[in-house]
């Protein structure tokens, strides 16, 4: 049994100069954890495989395409592989969400 606390992860260096941690890597699928503090935003960018988003805590903003939807803790969210997404913390508290990517990318995400 492996068991990972997101608070012993290390901060991965991103484009998006935000708190992301990579608390699973296996060759089928990655979990990163993402915290972003009031007025942080993911850029624009694409993925190359699906992605799966879940809520932990606050709330924020979520752009998919030409849809845009504020969403709070409990949430998931469906991202097709290569449709163009972002994230925006308008809030006044942290926004702490899980992004799963399934299967593991072979291919870097893209910034738009």
């Amino acid at each position: 049994m492996k068991i990972v606390k997101w608070q012993d992860s290390q901060v991965a260096p991103n484009p998006h100069g935000v708190d992301a941690r990579k608390i699973y890597d296996s060759e089928h699928a990655q979990v990163v954890y993402i915290t972003l503090k009031p007025g942080e935003s993911l850029k624009k960018h694409i993925t190359p495989v699906d992605v799966i988003f879940y809520v932990l805590e606050g709330h924020g903003v979520i752009e998919i395409g030409d849809e845009q939807q504020e969403v709070g803790p409990d949430t998931l969210i469906d991202s097709p592989a290569r449709i163009p997404h972002r994230w925006s913390n308008r809030g006044q508290e942290a926004l702490r969400f899980l992004v799963i990517k399934v299967p593991r990318p072979t291919e870097s995400t893209r910034l738009l």
